[in-house]
């Protein structure tokens, strides 16, 4: 008799043989099938930190924001060492990808926000189909190798921008995430108001 939770792939549990193969747990699919993300649009993605940390920047006051701001002149920007090296990275997208534009971003203490925008050439085609998972994979290793370890969450969330009025809105919430920062905060050690 086996103690403890580890089974191999196949056990027998009352002389019947059980295959745990199918009964691991899933991991939950967050990409929309069958769309094909090499194609022209526009991408709203946030990636995080491993840790809930400010490991990207540090608070320095209630108002202080994330760098891209017109108010952000009297404050010295709160990015960390770290935070100045995504920013770079998030900043050299397009020197290695031509026809991605980042259109705004905003750099959180543990996460980003971007704006992708993957252009068409003049015949509509995407050059080179770099896939926004290429494109933001590729950032996530360099800055790691920057930093001198992994510091991302295994994967990142992507929501496809179809509108106007749903570009509007992420272009808010960008805008508007760093002054929630301290709602935010709390979330992260359980604590409420």
């Amino acid at each position: 008799m086996r103690r403890g939770g580890y089974y191999p792939p196949a056990y027998y549990k009352n002389n019947e043989l059980v295959s745990t193969v199918n009964t691991l747990p899933q991991r939950k699919k967050i990409r929309l099938e069958g769309y094909d993300y090499s194609s022209a649009g526009c991408y709203f993605v946030t990636v995080c930190v491993k840790n809930p940390e400010d490991f990207l920047w540090k608070r320095v006051g209630a108002n202080t924001i994330c760098p891209n701001y017109e108010f952000i002149e009297e404050l010295p920007l709160p990015l960390t060492t770290n935070g100045k090296i995504v920013e770079q990275a998030i900043n050299n997208i397009p020197t290695f990808y031509k026809n991605v534009v980042v259109e705004k971003y905003c750099i959180m203490p543990n996460h980003i926000h971007i704006l992708l925008l993957f252009l068409p050439d003049e015949n509509g085609r995407i050059l080179s189909a770099p896939t926004l998972s290429t494109v933001i994979g590729q950032m996530k290793r360099w800055v790691s190798k920057q930093v001198g370890k992994p510091i991302w969450q295994k994967s990142y969330v992507d929501r496809i921008i179809d509108s106007e009025k749903a570009y509007e809105a992420v272009w808010q919430y960008i805008d508007n995430n760093p002054r929630k920062w301290h709602l935010d905060k709390t979330k992260y050690k359980g604590e409420t108001k």
